[in-house]
């Protein structure tokens, strides 16, 4: 039986890679000659104001928008013939609880479309829950639940399917800072025991700085690269700290 709470050592891997990609919504073109590479264990921000194409080209990675043009492989696949899709989550920015489950119910809803018997996926609602902070409250529903603790309920659905690639659209934006300060953490805890590749959205500068080791800051009209630029910093980053102000500084001189 697989285990979410561990990792093996990072390789240096091409685990999602998009080479000239192109997107257009009727005559209007949203995605302009996108290549980048995204490797295995790393956490990629994509930072742009808003209609620069982030959320469009996540969608791409995804698999849930097809691209006018260009190549993307998911795991070394071209992504016509990517099968493991059970090995992707998605993370969008509603946390999407179903108000009629409970918070075990909603979770084990990402594997009710595989073929896991129903101890196996007990086991695994049940682990993913503590890993998150949510054991004890499996029967609670979500109105019962205040907004950080819907966000982790969201989180706990994406990680159930064990994912190897998680994509994130801005799924903390609407949590007040010091909640959205706690989230963060426990999105780097259980990156660095898992191990996954982390591609997420964001505009909020501090943000990408505290969580990424790469950012990719997108410009509009039509969305396209305008800079890639790693986060050397030790970890763990304090959003206050010197070293982390003057990242933060940089780089959105360049936003």
């Amino acid at each position: 039986m697989s285990q979410l709470a561990f990792a093996e050592p990072a390789i240096s891997a091409a685990v999602i890679e998009l080479s000239g990609v192109e997107k257009r919504f009727g005559s209007l073109p949203v995605l302009n000659d996108i290549s980048l590479k995204v490797y295995q264990g790393e956490i990629v921000a994509l930072l742009g104001a808003s209609g620069c194409g982030k959320s469009t080209l996540l969608n791409i990675i995804s698999g849930l928008l097809p691209p006018e043009n260009g190549v993307i492989t998911l795991q070394g696949e071209p992504i016509e013939r990517f099968r493991r899709w059970h090995k992707l989550g998605y993370l969008f920015q509603e946390d999407r609880l179903l108000p009629w489950r409970n918070v075990r119910q909603n979770v084990n809803f990402g594997l009710e479309a595989g073929n896991l018997g129903r101890e196996e996926r007990r086991q695994r609602v049940e682990r993913v829950l503590k890993l998150v902070g949510l054991e004890g409250f499996g029967d609670a529903w979500p109105h019962q639940l205040s907004g950080g603790m819907r966000s982790r309920v969201a989180l706990a659905r994406s990680l159930v399917v064990e994912p190897e690639i998680l994509l994130m659209d801005e799924p903390f934006s609407k949590l007040d800072p010091q909640i959205r300060s706690t989230m963060h953490d426990e999105l780097l805890r259980i990156q660095q025991l898992t191990n996954m590749t982390v591609v997420m959205v964001t505009h909020d500068v501090e943000e990408a700085v505290v969580l990424a080791d790469r950012v990719v800051i997108l410009k509009p009209h039509p969305g396209r690269i305008h800079q890639i630029s790693a986060v050397d910093l030790p970890r763990p980053r304090v959003p206050t700290g010197k070293t982390v102000t003057e990242q933060v500084r940089l780089l959105r001189l360049e936003v």
